[in-house]
């Protein structure tokens, strides 16, 4: 096969595909691209999740007749002079890629004018062949229309999700830049209907009511920054010294995902696993294993201090000093949790207590909720952490479970059993997942029962559980929710599924819309079994709570009966075994 040039269309095409991954890639491009430019009215409006219109209207500096065809030649930029310049990005845009990489999968408009000019211009481009350009009447600023997204490359539109899926995509971009710059005011219009609109105030704590509702932006804790910078970040004039600044939920607010967590760096939207790690480290011990704190944190350090240009859709970032970052993060949001939720600390030295807490009592069988079995001998032995290793690794085998007795439970979380092949350490919250998903999935073909609250319960809903809402209708309601609009962005709630009866009504839907995954075009019975993981996951006992020994049987007897009882309905693990082999192996029993 012969080497040859590609063409200038499929070129583009290619390039448009690393830029232009969904609906929402094209909203970030220019809602960056109209904060580049000043704006401080920024408006969208979506159709069809995106794909059949996307508008954005700012009213920004506009940009000059001359310059448009420009604006749509690729790598055409006025953010860029030298390579130099590469090191110390004070802009969100910078490549020239957006708008040619827009119009080769696309039908653009663009109406703009800037100040210098007495007309505007109207500029219409389709697969890259203009088709009008010519003035027209406008105000300063600049309307982009997008239309027919990936019309030209179908096979891009199969790898689309469902309506309701991308347009949560660009709420939660949406919501994302409302944080970022407070001072700008955003309006998003989906299909007709206005979803997300914040005042512009500047206030950061006016848009945390928006985004994360009214109850919980209320509860979420300022983090500190230092007097030179504001809540309204600038990219062209970041701060000069490393800060962070933002807010945090207390450890009393947490979700089942990291949906509502936001990173900004100089006012850039990124993601990054470390530092949301480092987050995590600042909340040890303070939340479960599997919840997620909530926050909005603002990174600010000199724009050569990181490389912005290290991903196509600029969504990571590489900092110069990593370490000092990700520290800077962890030791900021601890000190803040440290200053609002004081740990106390307890000296092991002989009679010196450093709180007014009686000494830690030993750990004992009763400390462990745990029932000794006839005949049990005491055996004590000394060991290092260091050197007591046995393996945990989890059985697995495909056949069922053996008959296991239980002894007791470890950590208000854990249930030690006996086998007859060693000892099964069970997740209790992770088998009742199992429990509660197998009773519930041999009877999808029914209507599930509904338990009917005594009187009807509004519920205020954030944009990103509306678009869970939105997306998954149907199925919560052939669930057992009974759920009806009232006004904005609430629910009435006068039913809930009778597996959460006990849970409290409100903070039972808030979590299952956490837990609900978003689907793309999903047949019925998947999206109905997603919905029925996440309510099993809701209404399972947790960890952390105490039960009796009776309740413990109960719930093995149940998982000895499950098809699959060695892992939850996520493919987490419900178990883990040490047999008797490393057992005897650790207490020196095998030459």
């Amino acid at each position: 096969m012969s080497i040859h040039i590609l063409s200038d269309e499929l070129a583009s095409k290619i390039a448009a595909g690393e830029v232009i991954e969904r609906p929402a890639s094209v909203v970030k491009e220019l809602i960056e691209n109209a904060l580049d430019a000043g704006a401080r009215d920024i408006r969208l409006e979506v159709r069809g999740g995106g794909q059949r219109l996307i508008r954005v209207a700012d009213d920004g500096s506009g940009i000059a007749s001359a310059d448009v065809p420009t604006a749509f030649a690729r790598h055409g930029t006025s953010k860029l002079e030298t390579a130099d310049d590469l090191f110390a990005i004070q802009t969100l845009g910078f490549r020239g890629e957006a708008l040619p990489s827009i119009a080769a999968v696309a039908r653009v408009t663009m109406i703009t004018r800037c100040a210098e000019d007495a007309n505007g211009t109207i500029f219409k481009v389709e697969n890259a062949q203009t088709l009008l350009y010519q003035p027209h009447g406008a105000p300063r600023g600049t309307v982009i229309t997008v239309e027919d997204l990936f019309r030209s490359v179908p096979a891009r539109l199969k790898f689309l999700k469902s309506p309701g899926a991308e347009s949560a995509h660009i709420a939660e971009l949406v919501h994302a830049y409302a944080l970022a710059y407070p001072h700008v005011r955003y309006s998003l219009v989906n299909d007709g209907k206005l979803t997300f609109q914040s005042a512009g105030s500047g206030k950061l704590s006016d848009v945390l009511f928006k985004v994360y509702g009214g109850e919980t932006a209320r509860e979420m804790i300022a983090v500190a920054r230092d007097e030179n910078h504001t809540d309204s970040p600038s990219p062209q004039s970041p701060g000069s010294n490393l800060a962070v600044h933002g807010y945090i939920s207390p450890p009393s607010i947490h979700r089942g995902n990291r949906r509502l967590q936001y990173f900004f760096v100089n006012g850039r939207w990124i993601e990054d696993r470390s530092l949301a790690y480092a987050v995590s480290e600042a909340y040890h011990t303070l939340l479960m294993v599997g919840r997620f704190p909530l926050f909005v944190l603002n990174i600010q350090l000199p724009p050569d201090a990181v490389d912005v240009n290290v991903h196509p859709t600029k969504m990571q970032v590489r900092f110069r000093e990593p370490n000092e970052v990700y520290r800077t993060v962890q030791r900021t949001v601890r000190r803040v949790l440290n200053e609002k939720f004081p740990v106390p600390t307890i000296s092991f030295s002989p009679g010196a207590h450093t709180d007014s807490r009686p000494p830690t009592a030993p750990l004992t069988n009763a400390a462990l909720n745990l029932v000794p079995p006839a005949n049990d001998g005491q055996t004590q032995r000394a060991f290092d952490d260091n050197t007591l290793t046995p393996s945990l690794h989890p059985s697995i085998a495909p056949s069922s479970l053996p008959i296991l007795r239980v002894l007791g439970q470890i950590a208000s979380t854990y249930i030690i059993c006996e086998g007859p092949d060693g000892l099964y350490l069970v997740d209790q919250h992770a088998a009742h997942e199992r429990v509660l998903y197998e009773k519930w999935m041999t009877e999808r073909e029914m209507v599930f029962a509904a338990q009917n609250l005594l009187e009807p319960l509004p519920v205020e809903l954030s944009p990103a559980h509306w678009a869970v809402y939105e997306s998954e209708r149907e199925n919560f309601a052939r669930a057992g929710f009974q759920l009806e609009p009232f006004g904005g962005n609430t629910l009435l709630l006068r039913a809930l599924p009778t597996l959460l009866k006990k849970r409290e009504p409100r903070a039972a839907l808030l979590e299952i819309l956490d837990l609900t995954d978003e689907g793309g075009n999903p047949i019925q019975a998947q999206a109905e079994a997603r919905l029925i993981m996440s309510i099993c996951k809701g209404a399972a006992i947790k960890g952390g709570q105490v039960m009796a020994l009776e309740e413990m049987r109960a719930l093995i007897r149940d998982l000895e009966k499950t098809t699959s009882p060695r892992t939850c309905p996520h493919g987490r693990p419900t178990m883990i075994q040490l047999n008797l082999t490393t057992l005897q192996k650790e207490f020196g029993r095998l030459g």
